[in-house]
């Protein structure tokens, strides 16, 4: 089973050019059309897990350059016919069947494929976050130029990402720019294309009903931890991990002279070499992190600078507890605390932030990648 993955190159002009007159295009449609229009879109292409384009989601129509060709079609035609040239007649009736031929090749290079979400990476607001998609389509191996070809992914009013060549299963990621705090629905996916001559434009919508949670952006600040604690003691010595004998910390490598009863016999019956078990006890009173105790100019800035002590807690193996209000997570270390906490800050009173699919004042002016 054959897989790639599309990676973002450098924007094209054209491209960009082209999402901006987009852009202002659909600023003219009225609101109420464009609401009609979603909920017709949402009702006929539901969210789904897996979705796989057919008949019933894809749209062709003819492009400009099509629009052109129609032109040239009727102009011969009537040329033809009024000088009675059959020379004229015949050319005119030609291109009429490669713009129908077109139609076909359009619907055939959409039809069939299939979409699945991949989990996405942790991201933070106001960084670009990439949404990686698995596309799978039909490949044949004696004619590889058959397969789906020269297709474009974006969200609504978002870079898109192009994938010229598939393969069996091709991940492509489908970038959104500058998310906010909190629980994110980047909405549905525009699929479309122009192969294989650009006469047709066959498009459809893809929602995987993806939901990520956005972590607040990190910002540099003091350590403010907080903690039963007289006034001489300093609370950053509290919550440490110390070598002892309750809590199983992890392996390291065997010192020649310990104690057998620390060898990790599992491991070293696999094989792994000889591997010491290692404990640890918290140091000194629990500690915890507390949005009251936070100063900062507003909400945001005092939860960025929470998200940074959680990150630098963390990265030193400290144990603590964070409060938000009535929102309590117990003192604990590593990644999955680290991921539990920033997500309580990250959708502390923030509204799920769902990406309108017709929206002008979400509109990306930036240009637009191109990917293989």
């Amino acid at each position: 089973m054959a897989k790639s993955t599309a990676s973002t190159k450098s924007a094209s002009p054209t491209y960009a050019n082209d999402a901006i007159k987009q852009s202002r295009l659909r600023r003219l449609i009225p609101a109420s059309l464009t609401r009609r229009w979603s909920r017709w879109i949402s009702k006929r292409l539901p969210p789904q897990k897996q979705i796989t384009l057919s008949h019933k989601g894809i749209f062709i129509l003819p492009s400009g350059f099509g629009l052109v060709w129609i032109g040239l079609i009727v102009l011969l035609y009537l040329f033809g016919t009024n000088y009675q040239n059959n020379l004229v007649i015949g050319l005119s009736l030609l291109l009429a069947s490669v713009f129908h031929t077109c139609i076909i090749y359009s619907y055939k290079n959409l039809a069939g494929l299939t979409f699945n979400a991949v989990t996405p990476p942790q991201g933070y607001a106001g960084d670009n976050m990439p949404f990686p998609i698995m596309l799978t389509g039909h490949t044949r191996q004696h004619n590889p130029d058959t397969t789906h070809q020269q297709i474009c992914l974006q969200f609504s009013y978002q870079r898109h990402v192009r994938v010229k060549q598939m393969h069996e299963q091709t991940i492509a990621t489908v970038p959104f720019e500058h998310p906010t705090r909190g629980k994110l629905n980047p909405g549905r996916i525009k699929v479309s294309s122009y192969f294989p001559l650009g006469l047709c434009r066959a498009w459809s919508y893809v929602d995987l009903d993806i939901h990520h949670v956005i972590f607040a952006k990190p910002e540099m600040c003091d350590i403010e931890l907080s903690s039963h604690i007289s006034d001489n003691d300093n609370p950053n010595e509290h919550g440490k991990l110390r070598p002892g004998v309750d809590d199983y910390k992890g392996l390291r490598s065997y010192i020649p002279g310990e104690s057998l009863k620390q060898v990790a016999w599992k491991q070293w019956a696999q094989d792994k070499g000889m591997l010491s078990k290692e404990f640890a006890e918290p140091e000194g009173l629990p500690v915890w992190l507390t949005l009251a105790n936070t100063s900062g100019n507003d909400i945001e800035h005092r939860l960025s600078k929470l998200a940074w002590q959680v990150d630098k807690l963390s990265q030193s193996q400290q144990i603590f507890g964070l409060i938000l209000d009535d929102h309590i997570i117990n003192q604990q270390t590593g990644e999955a605390h680290r991921v539990a906490c920033h997500t309580a800050i990250a959708t502390y009173h923030a509204p799920t932030n769902m990406n309108p699919d017709f929206s002008p004042s979400n509109v990306a002016t930036s240009s637009v990648g191109e990917s293989s």
